[in-house]
C-alpha cells in the first residue's frame, strides 16, 4: 500500500510537472502565424494607442514572465494605467494565494483572475460571460471610454491555429474600421488588431465547463 501511494504522489507530480512545462512553453505561433493572422500594421497600430483607454498605458505593456501568468499580467498592466498601486505581477497575486510557485498550474480562470483582481481593488470587477455578438459589439464599444478597463479571455487556437487560452488587456476599439486593439501581454505577439468578430468568435469558446468572456474593472 504504501509503495501504491509514493506511486501515485510520484505520477501526480509528474502530471503537474508536465501541466506547468505546458503552460509555460505553450505550442508555439510562428512570427509568420502572427503576422498572418492579425494586424500589425504601423499605421494602424499608432492610430490605436492615441486611442482614449490605449493612450493610459502610454504606449508600453510590460510582458508577462512565463507563459501561465498571462492573467496577473493583464491586471497588472491595467491597474497601472489606472494609477492603482499594484503594477507587477507579484503585488497583483500577493496575499491571494495564487500562483505561489511562480507558476499558475494550467492558467487562472475568468472567474479567479476576477478574484485576484478584486483582492487588490475598491473598483468594480465584473466577469461578462456568455455574452451574443450584438453585446460583445456594444461593450467594444464603450473599450474606449477612460473610465473603464476590460480584459479578455479568449482562444488563441481560433486566432492564430495554435496556442492556448489566453488574457489579454483591450487597448480600444476603432470603429470605423470595426477593429479591437488587443495590448497582447505576451512579449513574441505584441499588441494587434483584429476583426471584431473573430474576437467575439475566439472568446465565445469553452474554458472547462464555462465559457470565456470579459473581466471588466470600472469606478
Amino acid at each position: 500500500m504504501k509503495r501504491e501511494w509514493i506511486s501515485g504522489l510520484i505520477a501526480g507530480v509528474g502530471l503537474s510537472a508536465a501541466a506547468a512545462l505546458y503552460v509555460i512553453s505553450p505550442s508555439k505561433v510562428s512570427p509568420d502565424q502572427i503576422q498572418a493572422s492579425v494586424t500589425q500594421a504601423p499605421d494602424l497600430i499608432n492610430r490605436a494607442w492615441v486611442l482614449p483607454v490605449a493612450a493610459t498605458f502610454k504606449s508600453n505593456v510590460t510582458w508577462q514572465s512565463n507563459g501561465s501568468r498571462c492573467g496577473p499580467a493583464s491586471v497588472a498592466n491595467v491597474f497601472r494605467s489606472i494609477g492603482e498601486e499594484e503594477t507587477t505581477e507579484a503585488e497583483v497575486l500577493d496575499g491571494t494565494g495564487k500562483c505561489w510557485t511562480g507558476v499558475c498550474i494550467m492558467g487562472l480562470t475568468l472567474d479567479e483572475l476576477a478574484e485576484v483582481a478584486k483582492a487588490q481593488t475598491t473598483r468594480d470587477v465584473s466577469v461578462l460571460r456568455d455574452l451574443t455578438s450584438e453585446a460583445f459589439h456594444e461593450h467594444m464599444r464603450r473599450a474606449n471610454d477612460p473610465g473603464r478597463r476590460y480584459i479578455i479571455n479568449f482562444s488563441r487556437e481560433m486566432i492564430f491555429g495554435a496556442g492556448v487560452g489566453h488574457h489579454s488587456p483591450i487597448g480600444g476599439y476603432l470603429e470605423t474600421e470595426d477593429m479591437v486593439f488587443v495590448l497582447d501581454v505576451n512579449e513574441d505577439f505584441k499588441p494587434w488588431l483584429i476583426d471584431r468578430e473573430r474576437l467575439f468568435s475566439a472568446m465565445d469558446t469553452m474554458d472547462g465547463d464555462k465559457k470565456r468572456g470579459l473581466l471588466l474593472i470600472d469606478e
